[in-house]
């Protein structure tokens, strides 16, 4: 199945990480979501993000190497690529953006963001996507 995805992130304490070509960036302890798009299988791309035996190659493959950081949820959506950055525009209202990641190949601010500490992550629901049992 083709779409988008958005990974619900927990980091467990205040952490640094290199993060490819972005350098080092500070991640404060907290929940984060971030969106990314599967056009050839959303099961197999968020597989292997929650895989620990992969080659780093995109921003959030750094992020999730860190022993500190844990995928909680994952939700999708059946939807073309361009469905990425709209969801991305809506994450921004919920959260706050950590500026440059994640959005190399779009115009986007970012595709990783801080979700406040009062914000329930159910709300994605919301967005028209559907909770994935990992």
């Amino acid at each position: 199945m083709k779409g988008i995805y958005v990974l619900i992130i927990s980091v467990d304490r205040d952490t640094e990480a290199e993060i490819g070509k972005l350098g080092e960036i500070v991640f404060r302890k907290g929940l984060y979501a971030y969106v990314g798009s599967a056009q050839n299988g959303i099961e197999k791309r968020v597989s292997r993000h929650l895989s620990d035996d992969k080659k780093l190659r995109w921003h959030i493959d750094y992020l999730l190497s860190d022993e500190h950081v844990k995928v909680l949820k994952v939700f999708y959506s059946n939807a073309e690529k361009e469905e990425e950055c709209r969801i991305a525009g809506e994450l921004a209202e919920l959260g706050k953006p950590m500026y440059g990641f994640g959005c190399s190949d779009c115009n986007c601010e970012s595709h990783l963001f801080m979700l406040g500490p009062e914000q329930d992550t159910d709300s994605i629901l919301k967005l028209g996507m559907k909770e994935m049992i990992v």
